[in-house]
């Protein structure tokens, strides 16, 4: 049987990766993350999260790079999920910047190929393009 993480990522590529989609995806392996985490660190350092809701309460702290500090793992252990969900975090902050990005992006595009004034000058391009290469074989000879 093949490890639930292959299973996600099939699920989610079985059909074309839009920004929206993508979005979804992340949000899902980051509330999964999350509450994974949440639950480690009670196992994990229990002498700081007698619970696991504080857990969660911390998981979701840290995972949003907001970590107010009320509650912190001491244990090594706890400390090295800390850092593994900061850095989710944070990859998950650059990740869904990355996605709306290219998804302003995607729609400019879809614009301007639509604009009849883009056309006309990506033809005039194209004419220019063809001559200097004319030009340049002619020097060239």
């Amino acid at each position: 049987m093949p490890p639930a993480g292959s299973r996600y990522f099939r699920f989610v590529l079985r059909k074309d990766l839009t920004p929206l989609r993508a979005g979804w995806a992340i949000g899902v392996a980051t509330l999964f993350v999350t509450i994974v985490s949440g639950i480690v660190i009670r196992v994990l350092d229990p002498s700081d999260f007698d619970n696991v809701w504080l857990g969660m309460w911390w998981a979701v702290q840290t995972v949003t790079t907001v970590g107010y500090g009320d509650v912190v793992p001491t244990d090594v252990g706890g400390r090295i999920i800390a850092a593994l969900l900061m850095l989710a975090g944070i990859g998950v902050l650059s990740v869904v910047t990355a996605v709306i990005t290219a998804a302003f992006l995607e729609t400019a595009r879809r614009r301007m190929g639509d604009d009849p004034g883009h056309r006309a000058v990506m033809a005039r391009l194209d004419e220019l393009d063809a001559r200097l290469d004319s030009i340049e074989s002619s020097v060239r000879r």
